[in-house]
C-alpha cells in the first residue's frame, strides 16, 4: 500500500509539475504576444505621427520670375508672391510662397539661377518668365528652349510647375506674335502643366493699374493679377495636395 501510495503520489507530483510548466509556458507566450502587440502599436503610432507631420506642414511654393514677380518699385508686402500668399491663407490654404523674382531677368537668366532659386523641399513652382525676352525682340526659339529646360529640370527633381504665360506685343508683327504666344500652351501640353495663359490678364493696358512706366503693375495691378490667377493657383494646389506622400 505504501509503495502504491508513493507511486500515486509520484504521478500526481509529475502531473502537477507538467501542469505548472505548461502554465508557465502559456504565461511566457502571453507576455511575448503582448510585447509584440505593443511594439506594433508604437510603430503604427510613430508612422501615423510622421504622416500627420508631413501632411500638416505648409506647402512651399517658389514664384520664379522677373520684375512682375519681384514687385518692381513696390514694397515687398505688395509684390505678387506676398499678396498671393495672403490671399490663399485667407481662404484657408496653409502655404508659403518665396519671391524668386529678379527685375530684368530673361528666361535664360532664370535658367542660369534655377538651382539656387528653387531649393530642396520646394513643393511647386509658379514660373513667370518671358516678358523681357519679348520686349527685346529675342528670337522666340531662345525663350522656348530656356523655359523647356527649366520645366524639364524641375520635373526631374519631382517639382510640379504652374506656367504663367506671356503674350507678345502686336507691334512685333504677326509672325513673331504667333511664334512667341505659342510657347506657353505648347509647353503646358507637352509636360502636362497647369497653365495660366496670360499673367497680366485684365491688367495689361489699364493705366490705373500700372506704374508711370505703363509696363509694371502698381499695388492695385498686383491685386488684379492675383484675383485673375487665383482659381488656377487653387487647381495647382489641389494637384499638389493630391500628390503628397
Amino acid at each position: 500500500m505504501r509503495r502504491m501510495d508513493a507511486r500515486l503520489a509520484g504521478r500526481r507530483d509529475g502531473r502537477g509539475a507538467g501542469d505548472m510548466g505548461r502554465q508557465a509556458g502559456g504565461r511566457h507566450r502571453g507576455v511575448l504576444g503582448l510585447l509584440v502587440a505593443l511594439m506594433a502599436l508604437f510603430a503604427a503610432a510613430a508612422a501615423g505621427a510622421a504622416t500627420a507631420d508631413e501632411k500638416g506642414r505648409p506647402l512651399k511654393l517658389v514664384a520664379l520670375g522677373d520684375s512682375l514677380t519681384a514687385g518692381y518699385q513696390l514694397p515687398a508686402a505688395a509684390a505678387f508672391p506676398a499678396v498671393l500668399e495672403r490671399t490663399l491663407r485667407a481662404k484657408g490654404y496653409d502655404v508659403s510662397i518665396a519671391n524668386a523674382g529678379v527685375s530684368g531677368d530673361t528666361t535664360t537668366g532664370g535658367l542660369d539661377r534655377l538651382d539656387w532659386s528653387v531649393p530642396e523641399g520646394t513643393d511647386g513652382v509658379i514660373l513667370e518668365l518671358g516678358a523681357n525676352d519679348m520686349l527685346r525682340g529675342t528670337d522666340p526659339e531662345v525663350p522656348r528652349k530656356a523655359l523647356d529646360t527649366i520645366v524639364s529640370r524641375l520635373k526631374a527633381r519631382g517639382i510640379p510647375v504652374l506656367l504663367a504665360g506671356m503674350r507678345a506685343s502686336a507691334n512685333l508683327g504677326p509672325d513673331y506674335v504667333a511664334k512667341f504666344d505659342a510657347i506657353y500652351p505648347t509647353l503646358a501640353e507637352r509636360y502636362g502643366l497647369v497653365l495660366y495663359p496670360f499673367f497680366l490678364e485684365g491688367v495689361a493696358g489699364e493705366a490705373s493699374l500700372a506704374l508711370p512706366d505703363r509696363l509694371h503693375p502698381n499695388a492695385k495691378g498686383v491685386e488684379g493679377i492675383v484675383a485673375g490667377i487665383l482659381p488656377t493657383v487653387e487647381i495647382f494646389l489641389r494637384r499638389l495636395q493630391g500628390a503628397e506622400r
